[in-house]
């Protein structure tokens, strides 16, 4: 039913009506149809930062400086100032309202990084329920580091990889955790995954998941690693097992190559090597084997059923590596495997990629999926808010529209799965710079009579004079205030940042 535009019969409206059950949530999102940007203030005067995201409470701006070595966090306000006479939207705004500060109040700039060391843009990940922050910063990418025992060849590495927990309301780092020699893609925070207390890095080097938890002190605390071994006992079994074997071997002389003493215990080498596999590709290639296995009853059509399409492929799937994890609750891991080749790549639509599902109480894998399979796709339309890496404890999530609880987002998906050449080729929610276009772009209300509601223009307000220079924008969305602000870049030209804002 079409709803009046006017303000103030909205707010009456919410006021006095009751919803029908179940769909409060609804009808405050369809009160937003009234509360749009209005107005654009073009190439404001602003510092020459990085801005990365407002948090997703909007209680903060993140922002780097451009040498990629400093934290600037702000505190968004809103333009004030007094008029004479009745109409005040007739008056223009005063000259203060082209400077960045009166949008926005700096709290203060941290140093993150070190000389040789940059923060990485990409990467920032929010605990609402504290305003903790977790950032990261990283030495330059070596990709002629010398091969170490358990690392992965093919994979570059970096001297030393650091992530900060900071708390946002003052600046104060409240812990740290380095790894070294290591690689983790840092990259659109691909290696790193945050739900609620809980934080998982992805060692794409060494293939190993390393769990965190976020005390509310402000502390990371390691709650296990999962990899070469998958249970809290799995490498005291093996150094006991190790060294009971050493004790009765005695007479036989000893293989430094097969077995080293550190710290006084017998270890037993674990390498590529070797024939042991690690522990998580033990568990998928039992998995895939007793899944095979029950899918033909008779005896002797399952022996070819096995050969075909376990023992043929059973090297391809040894070779596989993990390339990224992410929580889908507190026991279950998503985990997704692929080729050497595409763990380091830009893009991975051209890579063939496989999805597990990882029970971290149990230490098995209870579903495994090719990337172009139908069921994991039904599965991520129908349940994409449990993909999502918002904290469920957030009272934001519940206003951010996908094709879960969205029939216009699921029909956008739809026609994008339509059009797509291949099924692993979706949509990118990837907060990223995009090319800008010379035309602005339009927010139209889907509701009748389908009102353009507003449009931002990305760049100066008169354009660009020269279409050749290549030119990319970016966008930030305040996440529920009618606030954006639109960035452009352009080669050998100055930032040009413009806000558009409910007047």
């Amino acid at each position: 039913m079409f709803r009046s535009n006017n303000l103030a019969a909205r707010v009456f409206e919410r006021q006095i009506l009751t919803p029908r059950p179940g769909t409060s949530v609804n009808l405050v999102r369809h009160f937003y149809e009234n509360l749009v940007p209005s107005c654009t203030i073009y190439d404001i005067d602003c510092p020459d930062h990085s801005f990365r995201k407002f948090t997703d409470d909007g209680q903060y701006l993140v922002s780097f400086s451009r040498n990629h070595q400093d934290l600037i966090v702000y505190r968004p306000t809103w333009l004030s100032f007094s008029c004479k006479g009745e109409d005040c939207d007739a008056h223009s705004l005063p000259q203060k309202a082209k400077r960045f500060d009166s949008f926005f109040t700096q709290l203060y700039c941290v140093s993150l990084a070190s000389s040789n060391e940059f923060i990485c843009k990409d990467l920032f990940l929010y605990m609402e329920t504290h305003q903790f922050g977790l950032f990261a910063t990283s030495t330059a990418q070596s990709h002629e580091a010398p091969t170490t025992e358990g690392a992965i060849e093919g994979l570059p590495s970096i001297e030393k990889i650091t992530f900060y927990l900071v708390r946002l309301e003052d600046g104060v780092i409240l812990d740290e955790k380095a790894f070294c020699n290591d690689f983790v893609n840092l990259a659109q925070s691909m290696g790193v995954f945050l739900y609620e207390d809980l934080l998982c890095i992805m060692s794409l080097r060494y293939q190993t998941i390393h769990i965190l938890q976020i005390r509310d002190s402000g502390n990371l605390v390691y709650v296990r690693n999962i990899g070469i071994f998958c249970r809290e006992d799995d490498e005291l079994f093996i150094n006991s097992h190790a060294q009971s074997m050493g004790i009765l071997d005695k007479s036989k002389p000893d293989d430094s190559s097969d077995r080293q003493v550190a710290n006084g215990v017998l270890q037993l080498q674990v390498t590529q090597g070797t024939s042991f596999l690690s522990g998580i590709k033990q568990r998928l290639l039992s998995f895939i084997f007793c899944k095979i296995w029950n899918e033909e009853a008779d005896p002797t059509l399952r022996v070819q059923h096995l050969k075909k399409k376990f023992y043929f492929h059973f090297q391809d799937y040894v070779d596989l590596i993990m390339w990224k994890v992410q929580f889908l609750d507190r026991h279950h891991l998503l985990i997704k495997f692929g080729s050497v080749d595409g763990g380091v790549a830009r893009s991975t639509d051209q890579h063939p990629a496989f999805f597990a599902v990882y029970n971290m109480e149990t230490t098995d894998i209870v579903a495994f999926y090719q990337n172009s399979s139908e069921e994991l796709y039904s599965l991520f339309e129908q349940f994409y808010d449990h993909f999502h890496a918002n904290s469920r404890n957030s009272l934001h999530t519940s206003f951010i529209s996908s094709h879960s609880n969205n029939i216009h987002a699921l029909d956008q998906l739809w026609c994008i799965k339509n059009k797509a050449n291949s099924i692993s080729q979706l949509i990118s929610a990837t907060v990223r710079h995009r090319h800008s276009t010379e035309h602005p772009i339009k927010f139209i209300s889907r509701r009748q009579p389908n009102m353009l509601k507003f449009k931002i223009k990305p760049g100066p307000e008169a354009g660009g004079s020269d279409g050749r220079p290549k030119r990319i924008s970016s966008f930030l969305f305040h996440p529920y205030l009618p606030f954006a602000l639109s960035i452009q870049q352009t080669y050998m030209q100055p930032t040009v940042v413009n806000i558009h804002f409910r007047r």
